[in-house]
């Protein structure tokens, strides 16, 4: 195995162990980068002299003992809307073209004083505003989509350019590309990770969060993030409720998605969890809560530049923001107290269950250019609502949301487990998704 395709976890132990240095481990990333970065594009800026004077710098305090913790010389890539000083913030857009950012985000910040080697900023849908990510490939499979907007930071932890990236997540951003990309995303509890020096898409449903290959990975980049205390994911599944919906999650779901996720159920339940169905609240409104409250906040930040230089934006991103100017203020009202109805009805029904399971997105990635999805049933959606539809729910809510491949459709493309837990439990969700990791590791499936 070469040193780009190893884990977080195992990368930080070998680094610690001195059998491998940064300098070798950052080496190994960049040629990684070189042979498929032309064919994938995951990378807006890639910052190889910065990054080497990290990893060397790294290697000297490790030599000399002075261990930051597990994220020491590990490569990072940073999607391009979060700022680090001197490096520009494209939010891969020509309107922030010249941009060039005057200080770090407090997550950059983080990860720096945590010792990890950042690559480069990642390609992300146009100011994260889409689940597509045109310009970047998906991983496993040519001609298919990256799924967005974190795409970029999905896809070079998958090919191996990153060995764990940070993106973002307002409908669902980071779980949708980690799960069409078979990686692990963890979209933290509402403002429980910093947004300071992140470019905002809708303040009120931002996070920011971590794409692994692992969930252990997940549990070590946490902590750094968060300022808090590391979360152990070891333990058994002895008496974990774990809830299963009897409506909306496995509506208008792809067959093979359905299939692999009800079995992943079970096997949670063969180890030791008790399954308990529930019922999802005010479904009929998700949609509306969503895209009522993104929309004008995405076009206020937007107000000014969509006025100066409304051509210098993609044509589907400035159809959004333009018909933001357009919806009226009652609507947006209308869209938070829902929204506070909704909290509060999803918080009454997690007492019901310790972890909520469910398909991650209702179908696997979709070829690169199609724009709806049609249903056995002859329902269509765009592919954006069709992706978007069961992400929204925890952004909504502002619970925690953990995804994690669950195998293959036919096609050889990844399917996505999504656990959703109770406000600031993300302990338990890394658990529960480290167990359900641990016994395919075991059996070998």
């Amino acid at each position: 195995m070469r040193p780009h395709e190893l884990s977080l976890a195992a990368a930080s132990r070998a680094l610690h162990a001195r059998e491998l240095s940064p300098v070798e481990l950052l080496d190994s990333v960049l040629t990684r980068l070189a042979e498929v970065e032309p064919r994938l594009n995951a990378y807006v800026t890639v910052a190889a002299d910065r990054a080497h004077a990290a990893a060397r710098r790294a290697e000297r305090e490790i030599a000399a003992g002075e261990l930051r913790g597990p994220l020491h010389g590990i490569p990072v890539g940073l999607k391009d809307v979060i700022d680090v000083a001197g490096l520009p913030t494209t939010a891969s857009s020509r309107v922030r073209a010249d941009h060039r950012a005057d200080a770090d985000s407090v997550v950059a910040a983080r990860l720096a004083a945590a010792g990890a080697v950042l690559v480069g900023k990642t390609h992300t849908h146009e100011f994260a505003y889409g689940l597509v990510t045109p310009q970047t490939g998906n991983a496993r499979a040519g001609g298919r989509i990256a799924g967005g907007s974190s795409g970029g930071s999905a896809v070079a932890v998958a090919a191996g350019t990153a060995t764990f990236a940070l993106g973002t997540d307002t409908g669902g951003s980071i779980r949708v590309p980690a799960a069409l990309n078979g990686v692990v995303g963890l979209k933290p509890t509402y403002d429980l990770v910093p947004r300071d020096g992140v470019v905002p898409l809708s303040w009120s449903l931002d996070h920011v969060g971590p794409l692994t290959r692992t969930v252990e990975d997940a549990a070590l980049v946490l902590p750094a993030l968060t300022g808090g205390a590391p979360a152990t994911v070891d333990g058994d599944l002895a008496g974990l409720r774990v809830g299963v919906p009897r409506n909306y999650y496995f509506e208008h779901v792809h067959p093979e998605v359905e299939a692999a996720v009800r079995q992943a159920v079970e096997r949670l339940a063969s180890l030791g969890a008790r399954l308990v169905e529930v019922e999802i609240p005010m479904t009929r409104y998700i949609q509306a809560i969503q895209w009522g409250l993104m929309v004008p906040e995405a076009t206020a930040y937007h107000e000014r530049t969509l006025r100066t230089v409304p051509e210098l934006y993609t044509a589907d991103v400035r159809v959004l923001l333009e018909a933001g100017e357009l919806l009226p203020a009652g609507d947006y009202l209308r869209a938070r107290r829902a929204r506070t109805l909704m909290r509060r009805e999803w918080l009454r029904m997690l007492e019901e269950v310790d972890v909520l399971a469910a398909p991650a997105v209702p179908l696997t990635a979709v070829p690169a250019g199609q724009e709806t999805v049609t249903w056995p049933d002859g329902t269509a959606e765009s592919v954006p609502d069709a992706y978007v539809r069961l992400s929204a729910p925890a952004n909504i809510a502002g619970v925690p949301a953990l995804t994690v491949p669950a195998g293959t459709d036919r096609a050889g493309l990844p399917i996505g487990l999504q656990l959703l837990g109770r406000p600031l439990e993300e302990p338990l969700l890394l658990r529960a998704g480290h167990a359900w990791e641990q016994s395919l590791t075991v059996t070998g499936s």
